[in-house]
């Protein structure tokens, strides 16, 4: 569904991204983490450059996500981070993330009566207190290692804050992940694959790059790192069509509960984007956009549908316009970042909030 409103995806910004990551990792396997739509940017599109581009391994949420790429004739290991269906897990080929014996036993079951074998990762809980075993994992593992028809093909775990100045708590647990890692080895259990490494540590905690790195939001251009000087670049650019341009007087109301009033005549233009297409409802009078090649303000509320904007400075300007919400026009440019900023949340929240009617346009 398309009314004035475009995604731009660079995807030799993606190519580009990846071979930063591997210049990172040495060159180890990546998991590419395309979940949630490729975080905005179209999972199937991002996927199969990914994988021309010699990516191993991708991550999905659930599996009606990796269903979506098999359908797409994407036929690469795919890891089922959560809740993995066990009907779709043997139909589609896909490889389960485990964090519980109870999951385990019956993908062992259904994997006995289909008389086949099936690779799983299994989750520890090393400090994010979400999912994954705890306590005493390695005991966990051995028996599930130990199970028919399950071959444990990769342990991993996640950081519950790998993005901070103060690295502590991750490095304690890359050391509780590590001392796991050993333990297995030592009894003799042959897993091909340990990884802990998402984006943020990658760049900045290299110890954590064990058999595999699993980036997500460095491939679409951003770190997760605050004083990153990695050259990413963004992947997306949205773009929304003017509607329309008003002449208003001084002290015209602007928008839901006239949180915006003119000082001046003032242009004012309505711009085919709303909170239902991700432009936060926290923008409002909080945000710019570009317009020929100039920064403008975001006036009054944003609606579900439309926004609108200050024009007066811009001299020139017509219905049919475009306005750059992210990405660069002339001199100037806008990121997700700044976006996050501004509306107090992160970049992740900014590029999977753009809605299904952006129109996304492949390059």
């Amino acid at each position: 569904m398309n009314r004035g409103l475009t995604a731009e995806i660079d995807l030799n910004a993606v190519s580009h991204n990846l071979k930063v990551i591997k210049d990172i990792a040495r060159n180890l396997p990546v998991i590419a983490v395309v979940k949630a739509d490729a975080y905005g940017h179209g999972a199937v599109k991002i996927s199969g450059r990914l994988i021309n581009d010699g990516v191993e391994y991708l991550a999905v949420a659930f599996t009606g996500e990796a269903r979506e790429l098999r359908d797409s004739g994407i036929n690469a290991p795919i890891l089922v981070l959560f809740d993995p269906d066990a009907e779709d897990i043997f139909k589609y080929g896909l490889v389960p993330v485990i964090g519980d014996k109870k999951t385990a036993d019956a993908l062992s079951k259904e994997a006995e009566r289909r008389n086949t074998a099936l690779n799983v990762h299994l989750k520890i809980d090393t400090g994010m207190g979400r999912l994954g075993f705890a306590g005493d994992p390695v005991k966990e593992i051995l028996e599930i290692a130990g199970m028919r028809g399950i071959n444990v093909e990769g342990v991993m775990s996640h950081f519950s804050e790998a993005d901070i100045k103060d690295e502590s708590f991750a490095r304690m647990q890359i050391a509780s992940f590590d001392s796991v890692r050993k333990e297995l080895l030592q009894k003799g259990l042959q897993i091909r694959l340990f990884h802990i490494a998402n984006s943020a540590a990658v760049e900045s905690l290299h110890e954590s790059n064990f058999d595999a790195v699993r980036p997500g939001i460095m491939l679409y251009g951003y770190s997760p790192v605050l004083t990153s000087n990695l050259q990413l670049i963004p992947v997306m650019t949205v773009k929304a069509k003017i509607l329309t341009i008003r002449r208003l007087p001084a002290g015209a109301p602007i928008s839901y509960g006239r949180t915006f009033i003119t000082k001046r005549e003032s242009l004012i233009g309505v711009m085919a984007a709303g909170y239902a297409d991700g432009l936060s409802r926290r923008l409002s009078n909080n945000a710019e956009v570009i317009v020929r090649g100039k920064r403008v303000p975001v006036v009054g509320r944003v609606c579900m549908d439309l926004t609108m904007i200050d024009l007066t400075d811009i001299g020139h300007v017509e219905a049919g316009d475009e306005a750059v919400i992210i990405g660069r026009q002339g001199n100037e440019s806008i990121d997700a970042d700044e976006l996050a900023r501004r509306a107090d949340t992160i970049p992740y929240e900014i590029l999977t909030s753009i809605g299904y009617r952006a129109k996304k346009v492949y390059y």
